[in-house]
């Protein structure tokens, strides 16, 4: 099957996914054509079954904003018709599946009918999509799509929730590829991050103020009163410069790394023995995933599909959101103990392969094969 697929190529997790979703189908003989501004992060490497198409916006000074979604949109009709192409795979709702749509009728018109599945992913359905301006044009693209997936059931819930939402919502979870992680490094260099007697925590995000950075330096500071530890923040954002700043008021700045963005997270979590996500809201909780195929277990908030990932007291511990004293204590009984911690770590990789790709691939090709052979039922 040829199937375009329509992402954010950054390091968000939707983006993340929907790249992995797309080498993984090309791995199993699919053709996949990735339509976005640019190469996505995570596409290292073109070849015979995968391809990239970047959507150029001409800018012109009659515009304030420069409207991506027209040349989307626009984009998504040459390539369908020169490359026959089957299905179309939106990610993230804003402007996707809007875009997607529009192409879809566009098409038409020429007699071609393109099936559209829209995977919804977290913030467009939880912060941007309720915002009046959008919500209209949300619900509308989301009614208008032949198959809408949803990331967790947290989220299924709060889209029907939110929006008049009139088919089914599929319930896909996002995933792992475990084959990536079976090898461990034989050299995590840990000695570069810690002394020995050092427990290491870490923080991966984008940064912004749904993550709760504060929290995570405010947690760390607890723990490493007790237990000799160090931090290491990944990412970059809005929220990095206050992050830093919090670490010198509380006197732990030389104990706090920031790395910014790294295309390192395997090496990363390899030598981690924590990971921290307090998020006011998750609508999965892929960075727990990954530090869980690592065998770190996570210290979380209980907020959105993050339960659905990181299972209390198994692969981890969970919290109300903002409960910092509670975070920090369950951390340190973790940490304080070699077979405590042990003994998470195999609890947390156990856990983590439960969301094998090899597993959760077959639910989406069936929904594509769905989808295509239905595309001539509303004509």
């Amino acid at each position: 099957m040829k199937i375009a697929i329509v992402c954010y190529p950054t390091f968000g997790g939707s983006g993340v996914v929907a790249t992995e979703l797309g080498i993984a189908l090309a791995n199993r003989g699919h053709e996949i054509h990735f339509i976005t501004y640019k190469q996505p992060v995570r596409l290292e490497l073109l070849s015979n079954k995968i391809f990239f198409h970047e959507v150029h916006v001409p800018e012109y000074p009659l515009f304030h904003y420069q409207p991506y979604e027209l040349a989307l949109s626009s984009k998504l009709v040459d390539t369908i018709k020169l490359h026959k192409i089957d299905l179309l795979h939106v990610h993230y709702a804003i402007p996707h599946a809007y875009a997607g749509y529009m192409a879809k009728k566009m098409l038409e018109e020429e007699g071609i009918f393109v099936p559209m599945i829209t995977t919804l992913h977290g913030t467009d359905i939880t912060l941007v999509g309720k915002h009046p301006f959008y919500k209209p044009a949300v619900t509308f693209s989301i009614n208008q799509s032949d198959v809408v997936t949803s990331v967790s059931e947290s989220l299924k819930k709060g889209t029907l929730e939110t929006f008049d939402i009139k088919g089914e919502i599929e319930v896909i979870p996002n995933f792992i590829d475990a084959k990536k992680y079976s090898t461990s490094f034989t050299d995590c260099q840990r000695s570069n991050m810690a002394t020995e007697d050092e427990r290491i925590v870490t923080h991966i995000s984008n940064f912004r103020k749904v993550k709760r950075i504060p929290d995570v330096i405010k947690v760390f500071s607890k723990i490493q009163l007790e237990i000799p530890s160090k931090l290491i923040m990944v990412g970059e954002g809005p929220e990095k410069e206050g992050a830093e700043r919090l670490c010198e008021e509380l006197g732990i700045a030389d104990k706090v790394i920031f790395l910014g963005n790294s295309n390192e997270i395997d090496k990363i979590l390899c030598f981690s023995d924590l990971f921290l996500l307090p998020s006011e809201t998750e609508s999965f909780g892929l960075a727990a995933l990954e530090a869980m195929i690592n065998k770190v277990p996570v210290i979380s908030s209980n907020a959105g599909g993050i339960p659905e990932v990181n299972k209390e007291g198994v692969s981890g511990f969970l919290s109300d959101v903002g409960d910092i004293e509670d975070m920090a204590a369950k951390a340190i009984t973790i940490l304080k103990n070699d077979e405590v911690l042990e003994r998470f770590k195999l609890n947390a990789l156990q856990e983590a392969h439960k969301f094998d790709i090899q597993k959760v691939l077959p639910l989406y090709e069936e929904v594509y094969e769905r989808a295509f052979k239905g595309r001539f039922k509303n004509v």
